[in-house]
């Protein structure tokens, strides 16, 4: 059974889950709270916002290192100076790499119904699709994109004059929440997992992440 109390947030963007997060840790009774906030660039808003929050930031740039392997190897480091309990990729654009995934539970969020529209046009794509709800997902990440153990989802319905802009913010408001609700079950009750199946609490079986 694992637990998260310490939580490192990578962002690329405006960190609004960042935010919310933050927010939400501010509250002891949440049971996790960011410990640092790690980013692949430099001037983004959610390195502004863990600032702001007087919360310890790192930017580890792809471009500072010679091969893909070496700023695996870097980004897990910098991470693991602040001995997370859980990784959140909060709209951070990069894929993690082996030495991130091994050593910590990664959580990612994604703007559809997975297995269905994975990849980085989730909305986009269900909207083509013609789909009459679409939704988000929490996952544990894995060394595949979008493929990962799922953690909880939520849907959204799809309304006749959705565009692809208005339907994502409608998801991230889902998202928002959806994120917090389940980081801070993880935090205060632990989890388990068996083969694809993520239990949160002191449910029987299953094998510790």
């Amino acid at each position: 059974m694992s637990k998260a109390g310490r939580l490192v947030v990578l962002v690329s963007g405006s960190g609004t889950n960042l935010q919310a997060l933050l927010d939400a840790s501010a509250d002891p009774a949440y049971g996790a709270r960011v410990v640092a906030v790690g980013a692949d660039r430099e001037g983004i808003a959610g390195l502004a916002r863990a600032t702001r929050a007087q919360v310890p930031t790192f930017v580890e740039k792809l471009g500072d290192h010679p091969t893909r392997a070496d700023w695996d190897a870097a980004i897990a480091a910098r991470i693991a100076a602040y001995e997370p309990d859980l990784v959140v990729s909060a709209g951070f654009m990069k894929i993690l790499g082996t030495p991130t995934l091994q050593a910590f539970p990664v959580l990612n969020t994604h703007p559809a119904l997975l297995p269905s529209f994975p990849g980085a046009h989730g909305v986009r794509d269900a909207l083509a699709h013609g789909v009459k709800v679409t939704g988000c997902t929490v996952m544990l990440a894995d060394e595949g994109i979008d493929t990962g153990p799922i953690v909880a989802q939520e849907a959204v319905p799809v309304l006749p004059d959705d565009d692809e802009a208005v339907l994502h913010e409608r998801i991230k408001t889902v998202e928002r929440r959806l994120l917090v609700d389940i980081v801070g079950r993880m935090a205060r009750e632990g989890w388990t997992v068996s083969g694809r199946t993520v239990r949160i609490g002191n449910q029987s079986g299953g094998e510790s992440t």
